[in-house]
């Protein structure tokens, strides 16, 4: 089942990307230029910049994008001067990285992988100095071998950035704001939710707990330092400043 509905989300994905999705938009070649001159922000969650001070000093750092396709953070993180590898299992997103990384001639200095994150990932121990991981937890049932992946793959003192949603998206309608679906939201425990989603195009989504996204990265081993909230931009419950997401940076000692 695992592969199964992954590969759904991965195939859905792609999919919004052709029809313009916004977390499918590469960066331009301006944008790019001005993080050659340190003039950048990244985002985690939707409209949030992270801080500049969670990252410390990029120069020479091996950074892993995980779930991160889309040729928007690695770029970024490539002018700053970071050794980066970029994970995704959604072949337009890893498209948008190689056309970028292409397009500003740095092609031969990033590692594009294809992998399913639910699994192992495809990293020697204590590979990165940093994991940059934007919110993608969603798309998968269940996140603690994530963390624990997430940790193996971290070198001591290194750092993890991870954009997390909270899962109040799912109990609550878009636009108008009405709540519509019981938490937590597992279209794989449930049929009609999970022919609703296919009808959707939606993918399979997942809710998640404060205990799964925060006390499983705590049981994995690594230490929380820093956490801030955010809304999704749009919507009813942005209108109402309803926090739905969060991110965190995280080290392993």
């Amino acid at each position: 089942m695992t592969q199964e509905y992954t590969n759904i989300n991965a195939a859905v994905i792609d999919s919004w990307v052709a029809n313009g999705w916004e977390w499918g938009k590469p960066i331009d070649h301006e944008t790019y230029v001005r993080a050659l001159a340190g003039d950048w922000f990244v985002l985690l969650t939707p409209t949030k910049p992270v801080p500049k001070e969670w990252f410390g000093d990029l120069r020479g750092k091996r950074l892993l994008g995980l779930a991160s396709g889309g040729g928007q953070q690695i770029p970024i993180f490539n002018a700053c001067g970071a050794r980066c590898t970029v994970l995704d299992y959604s072949n337009a997103q890893l498209e948008s990285e190689r056309q970028v990384a292409l397009r500003e001639g740095y092609l031969d200095k990033v590692e594009i992988v294809r992998a399913d994150m639910t699994k192992p990932l495809p990293f020697d121990s204590e590979s990165f100095d940093l994991i940059f991981h934007p919110i993608s937890n969603c798309y998968v049932e269940n996140v603690l071998p994530i963390w624990q992946e997430c940790y193996r793959v971290l070198k001591h003192e290194g750092i993890l950035l991870a954009g997390l949603d909270n899962g109040i998206n799912f109990a609550f309608h878009d636009q108008t704001g009405a709540l519509q679906h019981k938490l937590p939201f597992n279209p794989l425990k449930d049929p009609s939710l999970f022919e609703e989603s296919m009808r959707q195009n939606d993918g399979v989504q997942f809710s998640h707990s404060i205990e799964e996204q925060i006390d499983g990265q705590l049981r994995a081993g690594l230490r929380l330092t820093h956490v801030y909230q955010d809304t999704n931009g749009y919507g009813k419950l942005h209108e109402y400043g309803v926090p739905t997401c969060f991110a965190t940076r995280s080290l392993k000692d």
